[in-house]
């Protein structure tokens, strides 16, 4: 019976033809059947380097713009904007408004309370009601157009009621609170109504000593009161007193000093004599032993 397994179709049978012929190494394949992982994990990685890489110029202007706006933002925190004429339009804002209508108070200078306001309001409607004089109270923190608040108390009355009529039952209050000073002026019937005696205390009294120690409210409050108690004919409550500053001297007087001097003198001679007669006696005791 003949071999049924011919060599050449049954190679493993054959161990010499198997062993002979050597496997084919990696640098004989073709170039298409190289392995491709190195490539394809560089184009990989190179794909997402350019995926997630910002380019410097953009981070750098984000930066910019982050500072540019720390820096207006903490600006507009710490430095204000005051307009430029803020400071000097203040007490020609106040004439031209004219005369308040729903109170009695201009606090331009915003120095007066709530409480202060309230009160003002009630004292003042309630004269007003009774005996039809009306108060105006206004305060200014400088005086730019006129020399003093004399002058500008009869600017603001002269232009907001123009006619005699108009201001014959008004009064106007002024208070300087940088200069420290205030002024009272009015129609002829407040003026009379009042007395020259009030009014020359409560400007020399009222509104300069209380403003020099910033008690404004106190100062204008108290104003007010003494006004109307002159328009109702109560007698006049007072004004504060300007208080005495000088300081005690801390110098003793020449009769003090010469005192001091000589029970000092007592004393170091005393000493100086115990200094030299204490040892010079026990020196002696001990001589005098031997």
């Amino acid at each position: 019976m003949e071999t049924i397994l011919s060599p050449p179709f049954s190679p493993l049978f054959n161990p010499k033809t198997s062993l002979s012929k050597p496997f084919l190494s990696l640098s004989h394949l073709p170039r298409s059947t190289k392995p491709i992982c190195c490539s394809l994990r560089k184009q990989h990685s190179q794909i997402e380097k350019e995926s997630f890489s910002v380019p410097k110029s953009c981070w750098v202007s984000h930066v910019q713009q982050g500072l540019a706006a720390l820096a207006i933002s903490l600006a507009l925190n710490f430095c204000p904007v005051v307009s430029a004429d803020s400071a000097l339009a203040s007490e020609f804002d106040v004439l031209n408004e004219g005369p308040p209508k729903d109170s009695y108070v201009v606090d331009d200078a915003g120095v007066l309370s709530r409480v202060t306001k309230s009160d003002l309001k009630a004292l003042l409607s309630d004269v007003e009601k009774r005996k039809g004089f009306h108060i105006n109270f206004i305060t200014v923190r400088k005086l730019t157009s006129k020399a003093d608040a004399f002058e500008y108390a009869d600017q603001v009355l002269e232009k907001w009621y123009p006619s005699v009529e108009q201001g014959n039952d008004k009064g106007i209050v002024v208070l300087v609170t940088s200069q420290k000073e205030g002024a009272i002026t009015g129609g002829p019937d407040f003026v009379k109504a009042v007395g020259d005696t009030v009014l020359d205390a409560t400007v020399s009294e009222n509104l300069p000593v209380l403003a020099t120690e910033e008690k404004y409210n106190e100062a204008v409050f108290s104003t007010a009161r003494r006004l109307v108690a002159a328009i109702d004919g109560l007698p006049d409550p007072g004004g504060p007193q300007l208080k005495d500053n000088k300081r005690e001297s801390n110098f003793k007087s020449r009769e003090e000093t010469d005192e001091k001097r000589g029970q000092f003198t007592l004393v170091v001679g005393g000493l100086l004599v115990i200094a030299f007669v204490v040892p010079m006696a026990q020196y002696y005791a001990y001589v005098s032993k031997k």
